[in-house]
């Protein structure tokens, strides 16, 4: 039988961003396939009637609902849409044990069992359903939307792949046989390590202090997590990051396979100048790669934009463009 857990979650808006008096605000739960209880906060239009299209968001990867996918949720709720931004499973406010693990299966149920609440909600037309994924949610976002057909429009922003970039290294530079064995060897050794002292090493977030010479993304990301920009106290990325295996699986594992098969509609957005573009470019190439279903594909490149400028940058991030999307589309 499928229930929730009583999950600890606070009352006081501890966001990043300010509360908007556009928007009615609320703590829900709901429970994954697995069984594990996931948090998230709702945002409904004030004054809204009737059954409303709704959206799921999630992202960005070690990143928490208080941070910019709550603000995205929270900004597409005051152009109309019921909204839900969640943390997912092992971290922020919601269940799951051991904490500060990552599964590229769990992950991409954790979007599908936000459809589900979202699709039974008596608020919620269910045939109006999207989701937006940001950062390494975009990638998860992308597989969501692949295996899950309730969904009926996607948006990626920002996107990372999490399987490549674990796989491959950043920018592909270290895709060998030989790489990954050795990245296969540590965490082998880490299990072990961690197995003899009965817990998780953690992995660590942003780097902090922020070395001299670190590259520009490293900054990027570090102007984000460390700073009152947006530092959270449940992020991982603010704080000590993922444990050293919580994404072990991800080396073996490509969650794109088949978003060439995506019949809904989909709109990856990213920065031209952000280090990770190039995930959001080869997934868009690959998602419309010999495929039927092109016609409602879109690649939006914003110029002179970096990684985190789509974070909370609200004068850079597309939301005009977003509920125009969502709206064509959650008909």
């Amino acid at each position: 039988m499928m229930k929730t857990e009583n999950l600890k979650l606070t009352d006081e808006w501890d966001k990043t961003f300010p509360k908007s008096d556009k928007v009615a605000h609320s703590k829900v739960t709901f429970a994954n396939r697995y069984g594990i209880t996931l948090a998230a906060d709702m945002y409904v239009p004030e004054n809204a009637e009737g059954k409303l299209p709704a959206i799921a968001v999630c992202g960005p990867f070690g990143a928490v609902k208080e941070q910019n996918s709550g603000l995205y949720a929270q900004t597409m709720a005051e152009r109309g849409f019921l909204t839900i931004a969640f943390d997912p499973s092992f971290t922020g406010e919601s269940g799951g044990t051991p904490r500060y693990m990552a599964s590229p299966d769990i992950n991409t149920e954790d979007f599908m069992a936000a459809v589900d609440f979202l699709s039974v909600n008596e608020k919620v037309d269910p045939e109006r359903i999207g989701i937006i994924g940001i950062c390494g949610w975009g990638g998860m976002a992308l597989n969501t939307a692949a295996l899950d057909t309730r969904i009926k429009a996607t948006v990626a922003s920002t996107m990372y792949d999490m399987t490549r970039v674990n796989a491959k290294g950043y920018f592909d530079s270290e895709d060998s046989e030989e790489a990954r064995y050795q990245k296969r060897s540590a965490m082998c050794a880490q299990r072990t390590a961690d197995y003899r002292s009965g817990s998780y090493a953690r992995g660590g977030g942003v780097v902090d202090p922020l070395p001299d010479d670190a590259p520009f993304f490293v900054r990027d990301y570090y102007d984000y997590y460390k700073t009152k920009r947006g530092y959270h106290v449940r992020s991982l990325n603010s704080n000590d990051g993922w444990n050293v295996t919580g994404c072990e699986s991800f080396l073996n594992q490509p969650i794109l396979k088949y978003t060439n098969e995506i019949r809904s509609a989909v709109l990856v957005i990213h920065g031209e100048k952000a280090h990770s573009c190039y995930f959001s470019r080869d997934a868009f190439a690959d998602m419309t790669k010999d495929s039927r279903y092109t016609q409602n594909k879109e690649l939006m490149i914003i110029p002179g934009a970096v990684h985190t400028d789509l974070y909370d940058r609200v004068d850079i991030i597309p939301f005009d463009r977003m509920a125009a999307f969502f709206g064509e589309n959650l008909k």
